[in-house]
């Protein structure tokens, strides 16, 4: 039987006079019966408690089950072992065996209830996951002139702040009244890159005051990291005047960058996060099996450490994204997705803090920064009470930090860098451009919509210990000055519109992230 509404389960408890920890409503909740564990644990719960506990609940469960008679048949057999088949790089492993939902013993689990006979059983009472910079319910941009002005003048700020202990900086109509010849320095949101005749890059900066010239010679060291520039971002740039102190010849390039001197932060004991994005559930090439395979495995053993899940976006496969995504769906109405969404959910174990951020295909606005859902979907969604956020979101997990993004600027960095530098084949490398830059989509107009608020919330202020995205469907994680890189594939096999732009998703797989080590592992559940 599909997990009821904690909320549901809650309200009765108070009915009865009791509250109730978080944990003996996941119990009562996950139980076979829940009715039946409800009538048992108000039965059962001593005269003067007023909160009901996990370990009431517990003692009921196990006087209901000593009620009935022994029935081996009655009982759980343990299934979904791991296959021990591996992949050719180690640090991918096989998931567990497939099981079917409603096939008795060996079907897809819910909520605190697995198939393998193993109870998980972690202590909540460490567990510390907080959200800075939300813009959920903070919004207060109307579209108008002036708020893209105070964005973006937002963003100069921020960035220029990393930048001009590198620099001499000189604002630009100070440059343009110095006399010529000299040494000088410019921090400068990047207006226009072009080459010139001789094959030179003419890179125009602008700050507050105005926008002046800077010429990259082309037999300079630095004129390979013109090839990374995106407009809009915020650089630095040292060099010399030229005579009549028109334009700036460049002898250094510098991005607002990852300090080669940060150190990561881990947890302080061992414990997992699994990072997972684009689960799509809606779509006919929703992978069903795999996501019981992978909610299985979450109930074994081998799986007792992950304690957090957190998913980065596209829950849900949505409506009119793209064209003809009509034909594609298996559920056409966006909240009965939803709905959907919240059953398969409800599979994951009930001792699990998960929290998620939109997407896309979500039911949000597409232009970043996304708020989290409103309160309908909320409601829709309310298996386990994940916390639900805005995307992007900076996440604290027992001390480790880790960004989270859906990653729609992906395919600008793709389609503007070389492939060497960014490529849907190596996502992390995208990444690692996004971190260089210290902003999550850079370039304005494009493919990335971005919807002008009081504050740049894009801007990386925190260097992360984790940067996790999802958005291409593409599996690829690395490291770039000690910060972990990690887009989280899917849960969508191909679609036939995936397959007119050839997109050869990386499905089913899920990142498994030691917060202690911020060592990482990759299962595969396809």
């Amino acid at each position: 039987m599909p997990m009821e509404s904690p909320a549901r389960i809650a309200s009765a408890l108070a009915s009865h006079g009791f509250n109730a920890s978080r944990e003996a409503v996941t119990l009562i909740a996950g139980a076979d019966d829940p009715d039946a564990a409800l009538a048992l644990a108000v039965e059962t719960a001593p005269d003067d408690a007023l909160v009901l506990t996990a370990e009431h609940v517990k003692s009921a469960l196990d006087r209901g089950r000593d009620r009935r008679l022994a029935d081996p048949d009655d009982r759980d057999d343990a299934g979904g072992a791991a296959d021990g088949t591996a992949d050719t790089d180690p640090s991918v492993s096989g998931g567990t065996g497939a099981s079917e939902p409603g096939d008795g013993p060996g079907g897809a689990p819910v909520e605190t209830k697995g198939s393998s006979g193993f109870v998980r059983d972690p202590d909540t009472s460490k567990r510390s996951i907080s959200v800075a910079r939300d813009i959920t319910g903070q919004s207060t941009g109307t579209g108008e002139y002036k708020d893209f002005v105070r964005v973006f003048r937002d963003r100069y700020e921020k960035l220029s702040g990393q930048l001009r202990g590198r620099v001499n900086h000189r604002p630009t109509d100070s440059l343009r009244a110095s006399p010529g010849g000299a040494d000088a320095g410019l921090v400068g949101m990047v207006n226009d890159v072009r080459s010139t005749a001789n094959g030179h890059w003419l890179i125009e900066l602008e700050d507050t005051k105005g926008v002046f010239p800077c010429l990259v010679m082309k037999d300079k060291g630095i004129a390979d990291l013109v090839d990374e520039l995106l407009l809009d971002e915020v650089i630095a740039v040292d060099g010399t005047l030229a005579d009549d102190a028109g334009i700036l010849f460049v002898d250094s390039l510098h991005f607002p960058e990852v300090p080669r001197t940060y150190q990561p932060n881990t947890a302080d004991r061992h414990v997992q996060a699994a990072l997972i994005s684009d689960v799509h559930v809606g779509s006919q090439e929703f992978m069903a099996d795999a996501w019981h395979r992978f909610t299985d495995w979450l109930h074994t053993e081998e799986a007792e450490h992950v304690e957090y899940l957190l998913i980065a976006g596209d829950m849900v496969e949505g409506v009119g994204v793209y064209p003809n995504q009509d034909d594609e769906l298996d559920i056409i109405d966006i909240y009965e997705q939803y709905e959907a969404f919240s059953e398969y959910l409800k599979e994951v174990p009930g001792d699990m803090e998960i929290l998620m951020i939109p997407g896309n295909h979500d039911a949000v606005r597409l232009a970043e920064p996304q708020p989290g859902f409103d309160e309908e979907l909320r409601d829709i969604m309310s298996a386990h009470d994940a916390r639900i956020h805005g995307n992007p979101a900076l996440v604290d997990v027992e001390g480790v930090k880790v960004l989270m993004y859906h990653g729609v600027s992906l395919d600008e960095v793709i389609a503007e860098l070389p492939e060497a530098k960014a490529s849907y084949e190596e996502p992390h490398k995208a990444m690692y451009q996004l971190l260089k830059k210290r902003h999550v989509a850079p370039q304005f107009g494009g493919k990335t919509r971005v919807a002008p608020e009081e504050e740049d919330y894009l801007v990386m202020e925190e260097v992360p210990d984790v940067f996790h995205t999802g958005h291409v469907h593409k599996l690829g994680w690395g490291k770039y000055r000690r910060v972990i890189a990690v887009n989280s594939g899917c849960w969508q096999a191909q679609t036939d519109f995936q397959k007119s732009v050839n997109i050869d998703p990386d499905a089913g797989f899920a990142p498994i992230l030691d917060l202690d080590t911020l060592s990482m592992t990759v299962h595969d559940f396809n």
